[in-house]
Order: C-alpha cells, then sequence, then structure tokens
C-alpha cells in the first residue's frame, strides 16, 4: 500500500514537474514580450498592423493565463483524485484485513459443540456475526463499486511488452504507473468481492447448521431432564421396598398388586427411553457428536432403566416365589405335619408326596396315614360287616378330626369358597384352601384336639385316595362335599338334603 501511495504521488510530480518545466522555459519570453508590448505598439503608431499585432498580443496573454488556470486546475484535480484514491484502496486494504479476521473467527468456531452451553455460545457469537455483515454490508458494497467506476475509467490492461533499454527497467512511465494502480485496485476489489460473498455464505451455511443443531440438542436434553425426573420418582419407589424376608405373609399378595401396578405404571417410561434414543440417532447426520457428559448422561440413563425393569420383575419374581411358597394358598405350612426322617415334598401338579430319607424312598401316603391303614386292617377281625365298616368309618372320621365339624359349619365354608357348580374342577391349593378355613374354625373351638397342618395334610390324603386315586391334582366340588359332609357330625337324614 505504501508502495503504491508513493508511486501515484510520484507520477503527480513528474507531472506538476513537465506541466511546470513547460511554463517556465516559456515565461522569459512571454515576459520580455509582455513587457515591450507597448513599446512594439507604439512604434507602429495607429496603423492597421498595429491594431494587428495588439490584438494578437491581447490574446496571447488571455491564452497564456488560461493555460496557467488549467494547469492549476487539473493539479488541483489529480491532487483530489489521488487522495481518494489512497483512501479507496486503504479502505479495500481494510475491508480485506477485517474479512480474514473474521473468517478466521468463524473456522474457530467449528465444529458444532457437543452440548446445549457450547452450542449457545456458537449461536451468540454467529448473531453476531451476522449483525457486523449487516453493519459492514454498506461499506464493502459502495467500495467495490467506487473501484468498480475507478476501473471503467481505465484503460484495459494491455499485455506487457519487453523491455528496450536499460532505463525502462527501473523508470515505468506515467502510463505503466497508473495501470499498475489500477492493476492493484482491481485485484484488491475482487478480492474484497470474493471473500465478502464467501463469508456471507458460509456464515449462514454454518447459522443453519448451528440452529438445527441446536434445537435438536435443546430436544435432546430437554428429553433426558423429564426422564431423569421419571426415573428418579420410579428409582425412590424401588428404594422404598422391603426385603421380601421381612414382609408378613399375609401382605404378600397386596405386595405384588402393588409391584405389579407399578410395572405397568413405569410402562411409559420405555417410550421415553425410546424417543431419548431416537433423538440421539438423529444427531450423527448433523455431523453433531455429543460431549462426554453428555454421553454418560445418555448410557445412564439407559443403564438406570434396565436395572430398573430388571429390579421390578426379580422383585415380582421373589414376591410371587414366596406367596406361592408361604401364603395362605401355599403348602409350606403343611411340611410340619411329617417328622424326621419323613420330608413332605410337591409334584409338578401341586399333589403332595412324601420322601422317607432312611430308606430313601417316595409314597404318595402320608405316614400317618398308612399307620392309620394298618390300624383299619387290625379291625377286619369284627364280625359283622355293619359293625366292621361302621368302626372304620369312625375311626377314619377321628383321626381327620372331623367328628367335631358341624353339618351347617361345613355348608358355611363351601358358601365362603363359592363352591356352588358341583361339575368344577378344584386343584390342590384350592382343596387346601378350603380343608385350612375348615379346620381353623375347628381349631378355635377345640384347641387341644385339633393340629391343623396334621389334619389338613390327613383330610387331603384321604380324598385324593378316594377321588384322585391317579393323582391328576384335580377334584370335583361335589366330590369334596361328599367326603366332608359324609364324615361331619350330623344325622344321615340332613346330610342327604345337604347334597
Amino acid at each position: 500500500m505504501i508502495g503504491l501511495n508513493f508511486s501515484l504521488r510520484e507520477l503527480l510530480t513528474k507531472f506538476e514537474k513537465d506541466i511546470q518545466a513547460e511554463i517556465d522555459a516559456h515565461n522569459d519570453i512571454f515576459k520580455s514580450i509582455d513587457g515591450n508590448r507597448q513599446k512594439m505598439v507604439k512604434a507602429l503608431g495607429n496603423s492597421e498592423e498595429a491594431t494587428m499585432l495588439q490584438h494578437r498580443l491581447d490574446d496571447m496573454n488571455q491564452r497564456w493565463n488560461d493555460l496557467k488556470a488549467k494547469s492549476a486546475s487539473i493539479r488541483a484535480h489529480l491532487e483530489a483524485s489521488a487522495e481518494k484514491w489512497n483512501r479507496l484502496l486503504a479502505s479495500l486494504e481494510e475491508l480485506i484485513k477485517w474479512l480474514n479476521m473474521k473468517d478466521e473467527e468463524l473456522k474457530k468456531q467449528m465444529p458444532l459443540g457437543g452440548d446445549v452451553p457450547a452450542l449457545q455460545l456458537q449461536y451468540d457469537h454467529c448473531k453476531a456475526l451476522r449483525r457486523e455483515l449487516k453493519e459492514k454490508e454498506y461499506s464493502v458494497l459502495n467500495a467495490v463499486d467506487q473501484a468498480r467506476i475507478f476501473l471503467a475509467d481505465q484503460p484495459i490492461e494491455a499485455p506487457e511488452e519487453p523491455r528496450r533499454s536499460l532505463q525502462s527497467k527501473t523508470e515505468l512511465t506515467p502510463e505503466e504507473r497508473a495501470q499498475k494502480i489500477a492493476k492493484a485496485m482491481r485485484k484488491q476489489s475482487s478480492e474484497v468481492k470474493e471473500k465478502w460473498e464467501s463469508l456471507n455464505a458460509v456464515s449462514s451455511n454454518w447459522q443453519k447448521q448451528v440452529d438445527k443443531a441446536l434445537e435438536k440438542l435443546k430436544d435432546l436434553q430437554g428429553a433426558m431432564d423429564d426422564l431423569d425426573v421419571d426415573m428418579k420418582e420410579a428409582e425412590a419407589v424401588r428404594n422404598g421396598w422391603k426385603p421380601v424376608g421381612d414382609l408378613l405373609i399375609d401382605s404378600l399378595q397386596d405386595h405384588i398388586e402393588k409391584t405389579m401396578a407399578f410395572r405397568e405404571e413405569i410402562a411409559p417410561i420405555n417410550l421415553k427411553v425410546k424417543a431419548v434414543n431416537d433423538l440421539s440417532s438423529q444427531l450423527s447426520p448433523l455431523d453433531l457428536h455429543p460431549s462426554l457428559k453428555m454421553s454418560r448422561q445418555l448410557d445412564d440413563l439407559n443403564m438406570r432403566w434396565k436395572l430398573l425393569q430388571v429390579s421390578v420383575e426379580d422383585h415380582l419374581k421373589q414376591l410371587q416365589e414366596a406367596h406361592r411358597d408361604f401364603g395362605p394358598c401355599s403348602q409350606h405350612f403343611l411340611s410340619t405335619s411329617v417328622q424326621l426322617p419323613w420330608q413332605r415334598s410337591i409334584s409338578h401338579n401341586k399333589v403332595p408326596y412324601y420322601i422317607n430319607h432312611q430308606t430313601q424312598t417316595t409314597c404318595w401316603d402320608h405316614p400317618k396315614m398308612t399307620e392309620l391303614f394298618q390300624s383299619l386292617a387290625d379291625l377286619n377281625n369284627v364280625r359283622f360287616s355293619a359293625y366292621r365298616t361302621a368302626i372304620k368309618i369312625r375311626r377314619l372320621q377321628k383321626a381327620l378330626c372331623l367328628d367335631l365339624l358341624e353339618l351347617n359349619t361345613t355348608n358355611e365354608v363351601f358358601k365362603q369358597h363359592k363352591l356352588n357348580q358341583n361339575d368344577q374342577l378344584l386343584s390342590v391349593p384350592d382343596v387346601i384352601n378350603c380343608l385350612t378355613t375348615t379346620y381353623d374354625g375347628l381349631e378355635q373351638m377345640h384347641k387341644d384336639l385339633v393340629n391343623v397342618p396334621l389334619c389338613v395334610d390327613m383330610c387331603l390324603n384321604w380324598l385324593l385316595n378316594v377321588y384322585d386315586t391317579g393323582r391328576t391334582g384335580k377334584i370335583r366340588v361335589q366330590s369334596l362335599k361328599i367326603g366332608l359332609m359324609s364324615l361331619s357330625k350330623g344325622l344321615l337324614e340332613e346330610k342327604y338334603r345337604c347334597m
């Protein structure tokens, strides 16, 4: 730029020297003629030649003054033009520096940030840059337009001719210097225009990327925050669960229902987890990579959801197993009906069987039932069959403690368990539940006579021997009614009426 200013100033000085040299060269002649004008006119007198000479001298004087005035005007115009060109070149150079600086600042902003705060900073910088470009637009377009106007008045740049002398190599003609200035201005104005258009295009494209990325990342962050709130609420409920071993047996069913309701309640969380993962998958096409903190939060939410699901299923499974093994419908309490070396066990269809660890054998009949059958065999010596049968039934009735059971109590138990359809099939747990209700009532009235686990197990064993010899695990309601009513306390006629 300094070199161009010096070249322009040198061109202007050279022009002034040439014009001034011409004026100075003829100034003495002009003064001599002007000084002797009166003498020459006077010498000619009043002749026509004197008049013509006077006229020519006046014309020469006017033309001389006009030449000096034009020279001064040209000098002033060139000085103003030179100053204008200098300012234009300086303006173009400053614009190039500014555009380069903004381009570097924009490049430093890339690539896209990985979280909302970082993207928000990029968004704010983008907005500020767009405002600066808007404010700078008039200056840039005006400078380019002024350069275009200047270059329009310049001759088309001709190809350089080979130098013919050493002097031409070291000194440039005024025309060549003017072409050099025009060339520099053409280059700088083109550079400003290209950089301006490029910066606007890049910043506009970058703005779109940042806007879209910020929108997606805000959606993802909002979804993760919302999911985190739901997860914390669900985890608080889960963490409030007591160990299954510390729960009362009577409350197991209530806890099972609550856990199943909780599982249904947290089901919508799965949709939110999928939504969060879908939003995360939409970032890759934007060349947007979440920050380490955001990625960890996403992974943590997925892991917490999986752990929550597993813990709910495990807790529910433990409750159901505990309810099955220890609940009101379980057979766990019946394990005390046998003593060592015997052990009560359950087949796949819930039918009990008994293991003798001493002989390492198994059998369907309860040890006490086996003893009862052996004692009934001892009654075969009774002479009359009617007496013999009656004594056997009475012994069975007393062994099962059904001699204590009132007939109307039996009917109430059936009604309580809604055993109205005689053809309905009952499973072993259903039969045990009914028998447990029956013997619990008897125990309250005859604590010293009724051992609930033993009586329930013995009565179940007898019912299976009579009505389910194949041990399918199913007994009809009518069979249960006949078995219990036939051995309960009451008149035969009343039993017939109830059946």
